[in-house]
């Protein structure tokens, strides 16, 4: 027999080594729960952490979908400007041509006819050529 095979045969009817097993023993059930308690607790981390992506994804989407409707929004008023833009640089414009021909009367026919200076509304847009119409917002603007 081998020494090893003598001490576990020994062990078996010795008091000490007895002792000593079912320490090892408890050590060892003692170890797999605290092992199997730590895999618990990873799980339920990782758990945790799919769920907090998922939202997180979540409210990224309908951030990325709130950018993208502002941008159209952006686009349709900065188109909607630009047109308004052309639109009063086209009235100015017959305005001023208005006021050439008022010119031209007040030259032939000798009448004194009051000529207003046209302010140039891209120039200084918060002089409004008009000031006696004062501009009204709807609620409608505003909705999306």
């Amino acid at each position: 027999m081998s020494a090893r095979q003598a001490a576990s045969s020994g062990s078996d009817s010795d008091p000490r080594y007895a002792n000593v097993d079912e320490r090892k023993r408890k050590r060892m059930i003692s170890n797999r729960e605290s092992a199997r308690r730590s895999r618990m607790r990873k799980q339920k981390q990782l758990e945790g952490l799919v769920n907090e992506v998922s939202k997180l994804q979540n409210e990224n989407n309908q951030l990325m979908q709130g950018i993208n409707v502002g941008r159209q929004r952006l686009m349709a008023m900065e188109s909607a400007n630009n047109v308004l833009r052309a639109q009063a640089v086209e009235l100015t414009e017959r305005l001023r041509s208005l006021n050439s021909v008022l010119q031209i009367v007040e030259d032939v026919s000798g009448l004194s006819m009051e000529i207003p200076e046209i302010p140039d509304p891209l120039l200084k847009p918060w002089q409004l050529p008009c000031s006696v119409m004062p501009i009204m917002a709807s609620a409608d603007m505003f909705q999306y």
